[in-house]
């Protein structure tokens, strides 16, 4: 080895290389989740199917910082992470959730299936683009949570025709060049976001639990939360501009 070569790093242990693997394994339990979840949807059990969407998040949240931890990219080259996550985040983000909304009932039923393709279709673009996010960690239009979607579908449960069209006006924004917040990732305010994020989760997880039975302060507390993530950088950018 010259001086000038990079210093190599030791070999792995058959114990480092077994659980860096597991990581690819608790990520495709996502996928698993996701079935528990349709089928709690064709039986119409809407609470336990988000009960278990909800799970999914979770395991989001955690296999990435897992992932680079055990440096699994670099034990396991011939294995993509990155595609993996792409295919559970698809089916529990998007088609679980499609299907519900599909089924429910609570779109206009001639639109419905249309709807529910739209959906998958342009979700599956979405996916695809590499303009998804921004430099700075905002997602670029609506960012295909169908799941979340589905859960102030069910929360307002509004009449037919007005859900119908809130769902096409969320197909076509998904294409639609405004910044939708990431609480996780944006640097900008992280500490109210990751508050408000922590509200969302813990007033979701009562709604659950109550089979979306609660009261009107929170329903105002969820729906202004999800109002915040998606107009927050809009509100933001104009402000600037009117101080200009």
């Amino acid at each position: 080895m010259t001086p000038l070569d990079p210093p190599r790093s030791p070999p792995a242990s058959r114990v480092e290389r077994m659980a860096a693997f597991s990581v690819h394994l608790f990520t495709a339990a996502g996928a698993g989740v996701a079935l528990l979840a349709l089928l709690e949807a064709v039986r119409e059990h809407w609470a336990a199917m988000f009960g278990w969407l909800g799970v999914a998040p979770l395991i989001d949240g955690i296999d990435g910082p897992l992932a680079r931890r055990l440096d699994v990219a670099r034990l396991h080259p011939d294995w993509s992470g990155d595609a993996l996550d792409l295919v559970v985040d698809f089916v529990t983000y998007v088609f679980v959730p499609a299907y519900a909304i599909t089924a429910s009932g609570l779109l206009m039923p001639i639109a419905a299936p249309v709807l529910g393709v739209g959906i998958i279709i342009t979700s599956a673009l979405y996916f695809a683009d590499r303009r998804m996010k921004t430099a700075d960690n905002h997602f670029r239009g609506f960012p295909a949570l169908w799941n979340a979607a589905a859960f102030y579908l069910f929360l307002l449960h509004p009449p037919p025709i007005a859900a119908s069209i809130g769902i096409a006006a969320l197909i076509v924004f998904t294409f639609v060049p405004f910044n939708v917040l990431h609480p996780v990732r944006v640097v900008r305010l992280r500490v109210l976001n990751l508050t408000l994020i922590a509200v969302w989760a813990m007033l979701s997880v009562y709604v659950i639990v109550r089979n979306f039975d609660v009261a009107a302060p929170v329903t105002v507390t969820l729906c202004a939360i999800a109002l915040y993530i998606g107009c927050a950088d809009a509100a933001i950018r104009l402000f600037q501009r009117v101080r200009q």
